[in-house]
């Protein structure tokens, strides 16, 4: 299974992926918090005394699994202000049954625009920045289909007002997105091996 890489501007963008332990428990508990609380506004529920405590279980958990993800999902966080926006990146095979979730999308997912990135070439966007239900939290979404693999940019904002403000730096991000694979190349004979050096 290929893996995620991406060029994301550190002055901007806070990797919560790779930080094990201590190293960035601040912002993968921020981010994970405020996902929780965009849920639970969608569904109509109460903000709860425990949500915290949940965030922080959380936040302590997440680090394994990416590391179980090996690659296959990448998460950031807004730097100066870790509860404003996450992005998540992810690649998943492209089975009949994942294309047929998505022919079945609603109709607003058929809003989408070219986007074109310098790895991945051209894909599509779909940016939400009102949408109908104000308990939705603005979002964009960025796919490329290769044929064998979707890889999915999904970022979600907490404020609709500064949503705007973000959109650049995503597209700057999303842009930078490429997938990895190690591959192993069979030596037989008569074929002749160059040395890199």
């Amino acid at each position: 299974m290929p893996r995620l890489q991406a060029d994301a501007d550190t002055t901007r963008w806070v990797p919560v992926t790779g930080s094990l332990g201590f190293k960035g428990r601040r912002h993968r508990k921020a981010a994970i918090g405020m996902l929780l609380g965009q849920a639970g506004r969608a569904m109509g529920a109460p903000e709860r005394p425990g949500s915290g405590f949940a965030a922080w279980a959380m936040s302590q958990a997440a680090p394994l699994l990416m590391r179980r993800a090996a690659g296959r999902v990448l998460v950031w966080v807004w730097k100066d202000d870790p509860e404003l926006v996450v992005v998540m990146a992810q690649v998943q095979e492209a089975t009949s049954q994942l294309r047929a979730a998505r022919a079945m999308m609603p109709m607003e997912y058929d809003d989408t625009e070219t986007f074109v990135g310098r790895h991945l070439g051209a894909g599509e966007r779909l940016v939400i920045d009102l949408p109908k239900d104000p308990r939705t939290p603005p979002f964009a979404t960025y796919t490329w289909d290769t044929g064998a693999h979707f890889v999915t940019i999904n970022a979600v904002c907490s404020d609709r007002e500064r949503f705007g403000t973000v959109t650049a730096p995503l597209d700057e991000l999303a842009r930078s997105i490429r997938l990895i694979d190690d591959l192993e190349v069979g030596e037989a004979p008569g074929v002749l091996r160059i040395d890199p050096a």
